[in-house]
């Protein structure tokens, strides 16, 4: 039943020449078109695009999403959320959004040993549901189980915190 809504959510999408934004107050469904779905919480929208709700935190203020798949998504503050790794979320994430796949990321880095890489894109396998991290040429694969939950925002206090325990 998914595949179908997404399919015509793409192909109105490829028709459409306008922006839409969302913010936290939005409605939750347009029912004046059966075809036309809008969202508040961008957290509804990523599985219906493939992805997992857990991959942005909790403190999401408000996004667009072009009818091309550019987005810009803006926090309340920034944010660091511990998965494997610890992530830092600036307040302004912007990229490209597509069917189990982001690309062209900027706004999120993720703590691999001692040095801040930043993410450059977020794809899903559609058999095994793992997240992959891309940092440039290098990529890390995650289990889904880690994004299932929208994570909490954590501030400054959470990362001295973890530098604290190096």
């Amino acid at each position: 039943m998914a595949a179908p809504i997404s399919l015509c959510l793409l192909l109105l999408a490829l028709f459409c020449q306008t922006h839409i934004s969302f913010s936290t107050t939005a409605p939750a469904i347009d029912h004046s078109h059966p075809l036309s779905i809008s969202t508040r919480d961008v957290h509804d929208l990523l599985p219906t695009y493939g992805l997992p709700k857990g991959i942005l935190p909790n403190n999401v203020k408000s996004y667009t999403l072009s009818t091309t798949g550019d987005f810009t998504i803006e926090l309340e503050s920034t944010c660091y959320v511990q998965f494997d790794q610890l992530v830092y979320y600036e307040k302004k994430i912007k990229g490209k959004l597509s069917y189990g796949a982001v690309h062209d990321v900027s706004g999120i880095q993720a703590k691999k040993l001692i040095i801040w890489l930043p993410v450059t894109g977020i794809e899903v396998d559609d058999k095994s549901g793992m997240v992959q991290f891309f940092f440039g040429a290098f990529s890390e694969k995650l289990p889904p189980k880690q994004f299932e939950d929208i994570p909490v925002c954590k501030g400054d206090a959470f990362l001295r915190a973890d530098r604290a325990s190096m």
